[in-house]
């Protein structure tokens, strides 16, 4: 399987994820990580809504999910959406070094911090994963606020 497409099968793996968590009235994020032939080693999705955990952002839970290996310097993580300072922070904490996005319209993460720790980013501008933010954006501005830490208006 050339590198185009394992791109495009994690990135399908994660934008499922990302309709599970919306399904389950949560942020429709996905994540997941594979190997470079392409074996899905975990999923996640965003689970802030569903367990009250302010950190459970899809990336983090798919890495979370994965449990303890040694092996993180040979995979590829994908995200529906461009992963912010936390997600980012821990791809390169496990030196992870290929980053899959989805998009980065609707939210522009810390792509530059990973890419200036050697990370190779790749964003894919998939509509699919463009189309699941923007309505979920438009429908629920007050949580996607949360989720981003903007402070409500007083």
């Amino acid at each position: 399987m050339d590198q185009s497409a394992v791109d495009r099968l994690a990135l399908d793996a994660a934008y499922e994820q990302a309709r599970k968590s919306l399904s389950e009235g949560g942020i429709p994020i996905g994540s997941a990580l594979v190997t470079r032939t392409g074996v899905v080693v975990s999923l996640g999705h965003n689970l802030r809504v569903q367990t009250g955990d302010s950190t459970a952002h899809a990336e983090t839970v798919c890495i979370r999910n994965a449990g303890r290996r040694r092996d993180w310097h040979t995979l590829i993580l994908a995200s529906t959406l461009s992963p912010c300072a936390m997600c980012s922070g821990t791809t390169v904490l496990h030196r992870i070094p290929r980053v899959v996005i989805g998009e980065n319209t609707t939210f522009l993460g810390r792509e530059d911090w990973m890419r200036a720790e050697g990370i190779e980013v790749v964003n894919l501008n998939d509509e699919r994963c463009i189309r699941i933010m923007r309505e979920f954006i438009a429908a629920r501005p007050e949580l996607w606020n949360e989720d981003i830490g903007v402070p409500p208006k007083c």
